[in-house]
């Protein structure tokens, strides 16, 4: 599949995302804005303390701010990054669907929110063969048993993932739910999935030792992999070598331009960590938006020359 080239992809349509998109592209570049609306933490919530608005839904507000993307000369898709790969000046994007893209700055806006499975011994062994993120743990369970829950996009490419360190691969989900290219990989694919399934609690005392589902059944496993949702910023952050802030390890590290220790990505939002405010992720929004913009039209004006 041919890729497709746009000067700089956001990844996140939450309100740090949407901003980053009508300042890019009112600044005359091609912007692409990739992710789902209803995944922003705003989608559903009440805002009152914004001072654009009083009282207003925030799915309401973030429909108001997609429209003012588009007009704006963004395009929206709504399609889950599941891998980032840099080459050379460029960024080599992919999404669930197999779509390829690739672009000169990116700006990472997917927020921070964890969906947890609030079980017996997920917090517990949470490091102990407990992970949030393949591409950062997968590699130590080569020839391992392990398990991965959930069952949209983030959690089927992990386990993909996996099949290239352990011996065997189990997802456990309640339903699949991705893209029929994504399905097909997964369907041709020596995975184990366990549809229609919970995991009620994960075994071990000091390590994981396996997981007992909802119907009785217990899978030995050594890793336990928890993907509730879309590829998360550590997973995204942590391929590229994207710096955390060094206190925590929970938040990408910025500067005042929101620009990351890598050239050309860029950060806004809650993923830079508290306060977890609309009207500071607008604000970092908007500068990300505008120094991405002024990166790529750099790099366009030093090629000329």
């Amino acid at each position: 599949m041919e890729q497709e080239l746009y000067d700089i992809i956001i990844i996140g349509k939450g309100p740090a995302g949407l901003q980053a998109a009508i300042h890019a592209a009112r600044r005359k570049v091609s912007t692409l804005v990739l992710g789902r609306i209803n995944r922003s933490s705003a989608f559903n919530s009440h805002i009152e303390n914004f001072c654009c608005v009083n009282g207003k839904n925030g799915t309401d507000l973030l429909n108001q701010a997609r429209i003012r993307a588009e007009e704006s000369g963004a395009i929206l898709l709504e399609e889950d990054v599941v891998d980032i790969l840099q080459a050379g000046d460029f960024f080599l994007v992919e999404t669930d669907t197999g779509r390829k893209l690739k672009s000169g700055a990116l700006v990472l806006a997917m927020g921070v929110h964890r969906n947890k499975l609030g079980i017996p011994g997920e917090k517990g062994l949470l490091g102990q063969g407990v992970s949030h993120c393949v591409d950062c743990d997968g590699g130590f369970f080569k020839d391992e048993v392990v398990a991965m829950v959930g069952g949209e996009s983030a959690a089927v490419a992990g386990a993909l993932v996996l099949l290239f360190y352990a011996k065997e691969v189990h997802l456990i989900c309640d339903k699949i739910e991705v893209s029929d290219s994504l399905a097909e990989k997964l369907k041709e694919s020596s995975i184990r999935v366990h549809e229609g399934k919970k995991v009620v609690r994960i075994i071990g005392d000091s390590t994981v030792e396996g997981i007992e589902l909802d119907d009785g059944n217990r899978i030995n496993a050594n890793g336990v992999f928890i993907e509730l949702g879309a590829k998360g910023a550590v997973a995204l952050a942590g391929a590229l070598g994207v710096e955390m802030d060094r206190e925590t390890m929970k938040y990408i590290a910025v500067n005042r331009k929101q620009e990351t220790n890598i050239p050309g990505v860029y950060a806004a939002g809650d993923l830079c960590g508290p306060p977890w405010q609309v009207a500071k992720a607008v604000g970092e929004g908007c500068v990300a938006g505008m120094e991405a913009a002024a990166y790529v039209r750099k790099l366009k004006a030093q090629k000329d020359n």
